[in-house]
């Protein structure tokens, strides 16, 4: 029986909570039509218009760590309808979170439009791949116009997700789309101010014959 989001995410510990704020009643029950080991339609949008996300996972320590992870739009690549893929570029070289992977493959993967105010989360386990050993996965998340060099691939299988609501998501827009809202404005403002000249000379050009 595939696991649904919540199937993982209610512990004991989680489940007494809900019971002391009364809201047990809500979350602790089969609920129809919840099913979340598939990607859909609404999913794989989502995934290929993000060039960011957030990545979740557990230290031999025991303590999470959330790092970010950006790339151009559609970094994350879907491969399938239960996995996905992306290229590990270099970075800071610490490597906090492949390090995390090599105790537990568990990861939690949050995707943010703050345009939309959605959030998609997602439970995977995670396989990591040298390029050299994984050649046609790494020709799926290479992108030939981002210039970062390769130094591992992530396959991330799906065991499930779910939406959250958008209560306080603040909206935030990249540079890119406030410049193409901000034309828009711009476009309509020019065409105004083109209507108002021509009023005004046709105001004036009345004015004048009546003299």
């Amino acid at each position: 029986m595939a696991l649904g989001f919540l199937d993982i995410a209610m512990t004991p510990d989680v489940m007494d909570v809900q019971h002391e704020m009364g809201s047990d009643a809500l979350w602790q029950h089969p609920r129809p039509g919840r099913t979340s080991d598939r990607f859909t339609a609404s999913e794989e949008a989502m995934i290929a218009s993000r060039d960011s996300f957030y990545m979740a996972t557990v230290s031999q320590s025991g303590w999470p760590y959330l790092q970010h992870r950006g790339g151009p739009a559609g970094f994350l690549r879907m491969i399938d309808d239960k996995t996905l893929a992306m290229a590990d570029f270099s970075g800071n070289r610490q490597y906090i979170t492949s390090g995390n992977l090599r105790g537990s493959d568990r990861a939690c993967l949050f995707l943010m439009d703050y345009p939309r105010r959605a959030r998609l989360k997602i439970y995977a386990t995670v396989e990591v791949f040298a390029p050299e050993a994984a050649p046609e996965l790494l020709a799926q998340v290479t992108l030939p116009d981002y210039r970062a060099r390769v130094e591992r691939v992530y396959l991330f299988h799906l065991m499930a997700f779910d939406w959250n609501c958008p209560q306080h998501i603040t909206p935030r827009y990249t540079t890119q789309q406030v410049a193409e809202y901000s034309q828009t404005l711009q476009t309509r403002i020019a065409e105004l101010e083109h209507e108002n000249q021509l009023l005004k000379e046709k105001l004036t050009s009345k004015g004048e014959d009546h003299v």
